[in-house]
């Protein structure tokens, strides 16, 4: 082999090594570029995955909140309907009560509400042509204690029971619609606690 040739072969093994020195280091470069790029993936997936899961739990929060307050709302509602049915029965029940229970009732009633003055109490139609034989004179003696003095007015007034004080044109309505109405929110309270006491 001559010099020549030697430098030559010299010249190609060196650069052998130094392209394999290269392609080694080329390809470790590559190698790592890829783990990095495979961990970004991983971790991206991850991030991705963790959003996906708050944004999933923020969503089912979000539906069992509203299916609780639909919940509440519909409890709500079927209690006051609830309510609203028991303070009519009561009311009604009025209505049905026997005719010596039901004339003793406004006897107390007309106590309560009958300031000390003279004037008249009217009834609806129907109790006025059931109002028993001697009512005034009870009536007189159970407001007389109280400086009051009714008489029974041959005029009616269109309510469904109870009765109507009129003094010198002015008139307390007395009915049982309009002292339910009156009282509708205590009613309410009072039934409420009574029937839902637990809640």
């Amino acid at each position: 082999m001559t010099g020549l040739d030697k430098i030559i072969q010299d010249i190609v093994s060196e650069s052998d090594s130094a392209v394999n020195a290269q392609l080694e280091k080329a390809r470790a470069q590559a190698e790592e570029l890829r783990s990095k790029a495979e961990r970004e993936a991983v971790e991206q997936c991850a991030a991705v995955g963790r959003r996906a899961e708050q944004e999933a739990a923020m969503i089912r929060e979000r539906a069992e909140s509203a299916a609780a307050l639909r919940t509440r709302k519909a409890v709500l509602g079927a209690k006051q309907q609830l309510i609203a049915e028991i303070i009519d029965k009561a009311k009604q029940s009025l209505y049905a009560l026997p005719e010596d229970e039901y004339f003793k009732l406004i006897l107390k009633m007309a106590v309560k509400y009958a300031p000390p003055r003279t004037g008249e109490i009217l009834f609806s139609p129907a109790d006025r042509k059931r109002l028993p034989a001697d009512f005034e004179k009870a009536l007189n003696e159970a407001v007389g204690g109280k400086g009051a003095s009714l008489r029974v007015s041959g005029q009616t007034r269109n309510i469904d029971g109870g009765f109507v004080l009129s003094y010198g044109g002015i008139e307390e309505n007395c009915s049982f619609s309009a002292l339910f109405d009156a009282r509708r929110d205590e009613l309410q309270d009072k039934v409420n606690r009574l029937v839902f006491a637990g809640g």
